[in-house]
């Protein structure tokens, strides 16, 4: 038989699933890679993830990788709340940080306080950037949006007139996590300013 606090923890869990279904709701500002329509923020979440084991190989040696497709899966639950923010949009970037940390406090506070706090953790590691599988996460966060829009003529690039010096900013944390993708991604940076789809 089923005891009361095994049914409040299930229903706690049930309400949390519920509530991150409306990340397919969260509409990005890059494209799909076929142009057709923009990305929404759980076609994202899953992309990376995926990236990280594709890509295993060009993260930094004895990388968790499972530890980094799980902090991928849960990197942008807080834009539920918060939104998708623009990274070449200074005002939305100067507001993201309380913003995000209020909707962490809220989200993850649904669910059974045990995975609240390991969720919470992996968000929070994410963040802050400070191992090599919170660097190697926040290179394909970066480096998936660049792929898509190299392959989409520039996609965002031209319609908010982003730079190619604005782009190489935004490598940094691509070579941070994987210098290897990071080369890459200059690459292609490069390729874009030749085609005229970015902006020297």
């Amino acid at each position: 038989m089923t005891t009361v606090p095994e049914k409040d923890r299930l229903h706690a869990q049930i309400s949390f699933a519920v509530e991150i279904d409306k990340l397919k709701r969260i509409i990005r500002r890059n494209l799909l890679m076929d142009g057709s329509r923009r990305e929404n923020d759980a076609e994202h979440s899953w992309y990376v993830g995926m990236l990280a084991m594709i890509f295993a190989e060009h993260a930094p040696p004895g990388t968790d990788i499972q530890r980094v497709v799980a902090m991928l899966m849960v990197h942008d639950l807080v834009e539920i709340d918060a939104g998708d923010t623009f990274i070449y949009d200074p005002v939305a970037v100067a507001a993201q940080a309380e913003a995000e940390q209020a909707a962490a406090d809220r989200i993850f506070a649904l669910l059974p306080a045990d995975q609240a706090a390991g969720l919470r953790e992996l968000w929070n590691e994410f963040e802050a950037r400070r191992t090599p599988e919170a660097r190697f996460a926040r290179a394909l966060d970066r480096f998936a949006p660049l792929l898509a829009n190299h392959h989409t003529e520039g996609g965002t690039w031209p319609l908010f007139k982003v730079t190619a010096e604005q782009v190489k900013r935004n490598v940094r944390l691509i070579q941070e996590g994987s210098p290897s993708l990071g080369a890459y991604a200059l690459d292609l940076v490069e390729l874009s300013v030749s085609r005229g789809h970015l902006s020297e």
